[in-house]
């Protein structure tokens, strides 16, 4: 019982919304709640009067919309803390698994990754109404809190994370601010011959679609590959849905045009044949007409069997100049339809398509369903249904064959069953390639009741992580003599290392004074200072990284002494020495390693004298 009167507004509303749809909109009340309003130029339009609407322009745009592209831009005072244990292959790996709010990842990784990933692949939340769908609950109105946002709970146990249902007023809004900062930050970090392959659902595919035009620049949109995602019929649905979308955005979508070579598949040789028996091997029969006219492939090609005199179409030319046809006459490559009678095509032999690759097709109904992803991860989790509807390892092989180089990055930031990290091992393993992943994930808890959690499973990336070295396995046993990359680097968002040094008036007490001897949190270690600062400095988190124990003290050596870190107290001037003598591009130091002012001031006297162009960091 609601103890209430009937709220007649309300209802007016409704009664109005059913009228003119276009009419309702949501709008900011001057209490600061979002709420339905009428927007009533819109209904003095729908009502045929001329002058309104006159300030009209073509735009995407809602509620929070500002606030959402604001928010990429506040800096983040979080880092990524490496967690060693939790890791597979963690000297040699160039593949990483980061856990936290992704929005927060993207930020951390603009200064190491910018413009370094070859493709980002995303499946993120569909927002139909009844996933359970976590997110930012706030984006610049409480901008310091939200950057303390590093998991579904703040350190006081309050929940910063909440579901999106359809009965939120801001339904759609809070989708797109979630999703359109986040893109923001993606775009920054493909490279500029890089792919982004977004898949969704009909619920936002139009908004989708209008954010990443907006981000990527419409032009730069390559397709949409229509998936057929699912082979069973919902048969109580007024329209089963069969389908799910794979939105393909280029960073640069000119060096596509000018490298066609370099998006598309594996030539299957589907099609090709061999009926002549000609030695070159089995072959297809292309047109030789092209659409465009140019006057150098205009001429009369003559059936030698028929005597038929053939010319382009209107507005059309050959495929190539009168010589090259001579050549390829000559060669066997033009044939005049199966039985000799017909207009010319020319000879496309399998050798040469598989050095081309297969150009792919927007319709896939050829690939692995949801069903085969449930089965694989089954099949991976001894007969558990831990994670539902994953996306099959064939879908995504095939898009990162499509979209990848054989050495690239591939980045997914809702990485859920991790099912990317699968397909690109198994990709690898199959053409020798070594791509490597970036899989980000927010620590979502797995619900209690849920089979994952029976099975030990507290939470999503604990499925994704335990996925990985399940999936090697069985791609180890499948290629038994191919070398792959099956391990991964695991580091969780947290906030910084340092101390927050803030204090008001009557705070000061031998206390704190004693907790500001070091301005490192007490709970760091010697990998979480290092990976913080390599962060700062823009380095990959991938690169190999050695320790060893010389005159009492362990160095730290990252990308073969790129940078060298030594944490030990009181180092030596030998010490300095010899990590000097290395001549890193960075050296970097805890301040209490010297003993004192002039102990610092010589340590950069000796780097002046014996690698000058190192730059030495004091933490």
């Amino acid at each position: 019982m609601k103890f209430e009167t009937e709220d007649a507004a309300k209802r007016r509303l409704d009664a109005f919304e059913a009228l003119f749809p276009n009419c309702v909109t949501e709008s900011m009340g001057s209490d600061g709640q979002l709420r339905r309003s009428v927007n009533y130029e819109r209904f003095r339009q729908m009502m045929g009067d001329a002058s309104a609407g006159e300030r009209e322009a073509y735009e995407f745009t809602w509620v929070g919309k500002s606030a959402a592209i604001a928010e990429a831009s506040v800096p983040s005072r979080s880092t990524l803390r490496p967690c060693v244990e939790e890791s597979r292959h963690w000297d040699s790996t160039k593949n990483l698994y980061l856990e936290g709010d992704n929005l927060e990842v993207l930020k951390l990784l603009q200064e190491s990754y910018w413009n370094s990933v070859k493709m980002i692949y995303i499946d993120p939340p569909y927002n139909t109404g009844s996933d359970s769908f976590v997110y930012a609950d706030n984006y610049a109105a409480e901008a310091d809190a939200y950057r303390r946002q590093i998991g579904l709970y703040d350190e006081e146990g309050n929940k910063r994370f909440r579901e999106n249902n359809a009965a939120n007023p801001r339904f759609h809004s809070d989708w797109c601010s979630m999703m359109y900062s986040r893109l923001l930050l993606a775009r920054n970090l493909l490279s500029d011959d890089g792919v982004l392959a977004m898949s969704i659902s009909d619920a936002e595919f139009h908004n989708l679609k209008k954010m990443a035009d907006e981000i990527f620049g419409a032009d730069h949109y390559c397709g949409d590959i229509l998936w057929n995602s699912t082979k069973s019929v919902t048969n109580t649905a007024l329209l089963s849905v069969s389908h799910t979308y794979t939105l393909i955005y280029f960073k640069d979508i000119s060096y596509f045009v000018n490298h066609r070579s370099e998006f598309r598949v594996e030539e299957d040789g589907e099609g090709f044949e061999n009926p002549d028996h000609d030695p070159r091997g089995p072959w297809k029969a292309d047109p030789f007409q092209v659409g465009g006219w140019r006057p150098n492939q205009q001429y009369e090609i003559v059936n030698p069997l028929t005597g038929v005199v053939y010319r382009p179409n209107p507005g059309c030319s050959w495929k190539n100049d009168y010589e090259k046809f001579r050549q390829l006459l000559a060669e066997d490559r033009i044939i005049f339809g199966r039985s000799g009678d017909g207009g010319p095509l020319r000879k496309r032999f399998l050798s040469e398509a598989k050095e081309r690759g297969k150009v792919v097709r927007t319709w896939w109904d050829d690939t692995e369903t949801t069903a085969n992803g449930t089965q694989t991860l089954k099949k991976l989790f001894d007969g558990r249904a831990i994670f539902n509807n994953p996306k099959p390892v064939g879908f995504l092989y095939k898009l990162l064959q499509l979209g990848m180089n054989r050495d690239g990055i591939c980045l997914d930031f809702f990485s859920g069953s991790a099912t990317t990290a699968h397909a690109l091992m198994k990709l690898n393993a199959a053409d020798g390639g070594t791509r490597s992943f970036i899989l980000v994930q927010l620590k979502e808890a797995c619900p209690r009741k849920s089979e994952a959690f029976q099975a030990g499973y507290a939470d999503i990336c604990e499925i994704g992580k335990e996925r990985i070295r399940r999936a090697a396995g069985f791609i180890r046993r499948e290629y038994p003599e191919a070398a792959f990359d099956e391990g991964f680097r695991v580091f969780r968002l947290a906030e910084s290392n340092m101390k927050d040094a803030f204090y008001t008036a009557g705070e000061y007490d031998p206390a704190l004074l004693r907790s500001l001897e070091t301005n490192i949190k007490e709970d760091r270690s010697e990998l979480d200072l290092l990976f913080g600062c390599l962060l700062e400095w823009g380095f990959p988190l991938s690169e190999n990284c050695t320790s060893e124990l010389t005159g009492g003290m362990t160095l730290y050596s990252y990308s073969d002494d790129k940078v060298i870190a030594c944490f030990g107290e009181s180092v030596s001037e030998e010490i300095v020495k010899l990590i000097a003598g290395r001549r890193p591009a960075r050296a970097l130091f805890l301040d209490r390693s010297f003993g004192g002012t002039p102990a610092k001031l010589r340590a950069e006297e000796l780097f002046g004298l014996l690698s000058p162009e190192t730059i030495v960091s004091v933490i």
